[in-house]
């Protein structure tokens, strides 16, 4: 019988722990969906924001979505390197610094320097911007381009045109990898105009 009581108590304290950390996985997915401002700036960091809102403003953007590529690019590690080369807070490939230096309207810097924290977000920017222009206005195609590359993406509106349709950014993406980045940085964008209102100057 003791032994019995003892299952009892056991089980109702397991049962009693579950709940609790049922109750604590609700909170913090209700705190995430949410997005407090502490809560957002916890989660979404911002560092460089002087050099953000200087190139954001240079080249007719809001410095929340450029503060949102540089989260989603590198979370803000000026050391980041991808597999593929790319380096810096936005993830610059050299021969994209190169490309970007020799047109007729660069921005300030050398590429040779791209992964200067600077440099780098000035050339981000300036890519940013470059790819917005180039894709009729549109942000989403735009950091599609950004992250897959302007090639990728003109196959994929060719296809898409070819079967008498337009491709939807992110929806009809093929990469996996495309589809999240320009998702989260979409998500990001407005996260940080609230959370940083006060230290990222007003959009473009």
């Amino acid at each position: 019988m003791a032994r019995r009581r003892k299952r009892g108590r056991r089980g109702r304290r397991i049962l009693g722990l579950l709940l609790v950390v049922g109750v604590l996985v609700a909170v913090g997915l209700a705190i995430h969906e949410s997005k407090p401002a502490w809560y957002a700036r916890w989660w979404y960091p911002l560092e460089y924001d002087a050099a953000i809102n200087r190139d954001a403003r240079l080249n007719g953007l809001d410095p929340a979505l450029v503060a949102a590529v540089v989260w989603r690019e590198s979370d803000y590690d000026p050391g980041a390197v991808s597999p593929r080369g790319a380096v810096g807070l936005m993830q610059v490939l050299p021969s994209t610094a190169s490309f970007i230096a020799s047109q007729d309207d660069p921005p300030p810097g050398r590429a040779i320097d791209i992964g200067d924290p600077e440099v780098n977000i000035s050339f981000g920017a300036w890519y940013l911007r470059h790819l917005i222009d180039l894709h009729d206005g549109s942000v989403p195609a735009a950091l599609a381009a950004y992250n897959a590359g302007p090639d990728n993406l003109r196959k994929w509106r060719a296809n898409a045109t070819s079967k008498g349709a337009d491709l939807r950014v992110p929806e009809d993406v093929p990469f996996e990898e495309t589809r999240l980045y320009v998702t989260d940085v979409l998500e990001a964008w407005p996260v940080y105009r609230d959370a940083y209102g006060d230290r990222l100057g007003p959009a473009a």
